[in-house]
């Protein structure tokens, strides 16, 4: 497993990087992320795991983070990421879950990393916000901000998040919502059920900029 690896990784990210080279980006309330690296806050962004492929090329602001699972895929993942600069939390819900959050709120607090959280993932029900993203706010004293990527031109698989691809060449509009703390709302203890709803229905108000999205392919 090992061996492929080395060399599995490096052409991964040139693919990948030379296929977000070709999309075009326009972003939407950027300042919402920027102000807050500016200032020094502790950031996680907060997206569905269906549109993550576009994100890591949207990474000027500072640097990333990501909570990635500890599976044979989450370790190309890993090894993918690092290469390209981004920190990574190694756990999921099912397996060292505690520990990835602990290293991902020592990246934001101690190196300034925007930490990236697909919120459905690893493996859904989709769009269900789990609570691993609120945990990682009120360990950090960070700031929650969703965004949604919106691909005007993409294929689209037959996966439990109904995967999204965009196509090279297309559009892809980046819409970031408005920050909150839920730790600053309510005490640790108490139930956060509140919480991952706004984060759902903050999700589910960003728009994209184009009233139309082309159809999937």
């Amino acid at each position: 497993m090992k061996i492929p690896l080395l060399w599995t990784a490096p052409f991964l990210r040139i693919i990948y990087e030379l296929w977000c080279r070709s999309l075009r980006y326009r972003q939407k309330h950027r300042s919402r992320l920027d102000d807050l690296v500016s200032d020094g806050e502790p950031v996680c962004l907060a997206l569905w795991h269906n549109e993550l492929f576009p994100l890591m090329h949207v990474r000027a602001a500072g640097r990333f983070g990501a909570i990635v699972s500890r599976s044979g895929d989450g370790e190309l993942l890993a090894r993918v990421l690092e290469s390209m600069g981004i920190a990574t939390a190694r756990g999921s819900s099912s397996r060292g879950g505690v520990q990835a959050l602990v290293r991902a709120a020592r990246l934001m607090r101690k190196e300034g990393r925007v930490i990236c959280v697909t919120v459905d993932g690893p493996r859904g029900p989709r769009h269900e916000v789990k609570e691993g993203v609120i945990h990682l706010a009120r360990m950090s004293r960070g700031k929650i901000v969703p965004v949604r990527l919106f691909m005007h031109k993409y294929k689209r698989f037959a996966s439990w998040d109904r995967f999204q691809l965009p196509l090279p060449f297309s559009l892809v509009e980046v819409n970031f919502g408005h920050p909150f703390q839920p730790w600053k709302e309510k005490g640790e203890g108490e139930d956060i059920c509140d919480e991952r709803e706004e984060i759902r229905r903050a999700a589910l108000e960003l728009k994209a900029k184009l009233e139309e999205i082309t159809p999937e392919v």
